[in-house]
């Protein structure tokens, strides 16, 4: 007995498995046309060309992988034990003396395995793969003037060179270092300023600005009340030119929350794209939890095509809520771990009320 359990063990996981990759493998195929059809916008602008936009989108792929993990989750389980019911494979694995918890708790192994795949793509896979793409992406666009950065960008501005630390919302930023240059290439001047103001679309006012001259023997420091570069970038080019929170893995994004904290910064953006990679893993497996309840004590009441999309009803509106949350959170200044426990937890309280009543 034993022996047949574990059989059918690995039948639920594989099965379970390959519904997963199926409906993952559509939706990735989905996203990235759209993907696809975004960059296509973007060819013809400097150097990017069409082979551009076909690479940015293989860079992307594994980001989109990580995001559409909890909805594949869903959609591929809720298959792959719909069609098990409708086979009436489930009803004889229950007529064989397996309960449904024991049912259950095979499919739930298998969550374990997407949970610690969906942490590995996150961590470690698609934010290098991400930030490549949009490095290079950037480069195409604007030249060898610009480049791109996990902090900010720099920009080659005549004999000047500028780092920009931050892109704030509204038109100013954060965090600028200039650093002019002679004709030799040597240091000329240093000026450092924690806040800019863009104004008439693209001409930059730093203010508060701290400057160092280098002379011949001495060095003459001074407070500049404004400094101002004309004709620099926009707004819309520095958003082009600024990585966002959700590109960094998590390791990266908790340094740099509590770099921002220590120079009194505003991180809500940083902490919300935290806690959405941290959760991300246990929505996946709230989302497979969520699917039984779909599939048992429903395989009289429902069609497949009738599980299938009550459960893409279901994922569309746990993504829209989450984005949604998280940036009314922002705005209204709540705590971003609360916006993002949230949806998680409802998701869970959800599955086990639904689950309970089939028990």
């Amino acid at each position: 007995m034993t022996l047949q359990v574990k059989v059918i063990d690995r039948y639920l996981g594989r099965s379970t498995l390959m519904g997963f990759l199926l409906v993952l493998s559509l939706l990735l195929v989905l996203f990235s046309l759209i993907e696809l059809l975004v960059q296509l916008n973007a060819v013809g602008k400097g150097d990017y060309q069409i082979g551009d936009a076909f690479l940015h989108v293989g860079l992307t792929a594994p980001k989109r992988v990580a995001d559409l993990m909890p909805m594949a989750a869903l959609l591929g389980s809720i298959l792959a034990l719909g069609l098990l019911a409708d086979h009436q494979e489930l009803t004889a694995m229950h007529a064989a003396g397996m309960s449904v918890q024991r049912i259950a708790m095979s499919v739930l192994a298998t969550s374990v395995l997407l949970m610690l795949s969906v942490f590995m793509i996150s961590e470690f896979l698609a934010p290098p793969l991400d930030q490549q793409a949009r490095f290079r992406r950037s480069q195409a666009i604007y030249g060898r003037d610009v480049a791109m950065t996990k902090s900010g960008f720099w920009a080659r501005y005549g004999r000047v060179l500028i780092h920009v630390g931050q892109v704030q919302t509204g038109n100013s930023a954060s965090d600028i270092e200039v650093y002019r240059l002679d004709d030799a290439g040597r240091l000329q001047q240093f000026i450092f300023s924690r806040h800019a103001v863009i104004e008439d679309g693209r001409d930059w006012r730093l203010q508060e600005a701290q400057s160092k001259t280098f002379g011949a023997e001495e060095v003459a420091s001074e407070t500049i009340a404004e400094y101002r570069l004309p004709s620099f970038l926009s707004p819309g080019q520095m958003a082009l030119l600024q990585l966002p929170p959700d590109s960094l893995s998590i390791s990266d994004l908790w340094g740099y929350i509590r770099t921002m904290k220590e120079r009194a910064q505003n991180a809500q953006s940083y902490e919300l794209a935290f806690w959405q990679k941290i959760f991300l893993p246990v929505a996946t497996g709230a989302m497979v939890l969520l699917s039984l309840s779909f599939v048992f004590g429903s395989t009289r009441l429902r069609s497949a095509g009738q599980r299938i999309f009550a459960g893409m009803i279901t994922a569309v509106a746990f993504q829209l809520f989450n984005q949604l949350l998280g940036h009314l959170g922002l705005l209204l200044n709540v705590p971003p771990l609360l916006t993002t426990l949230l949806p998680v937890a409802l998701i869970l309280f959800l599955a086990i009320q639904l689950l309970r009543r089939t028990y």
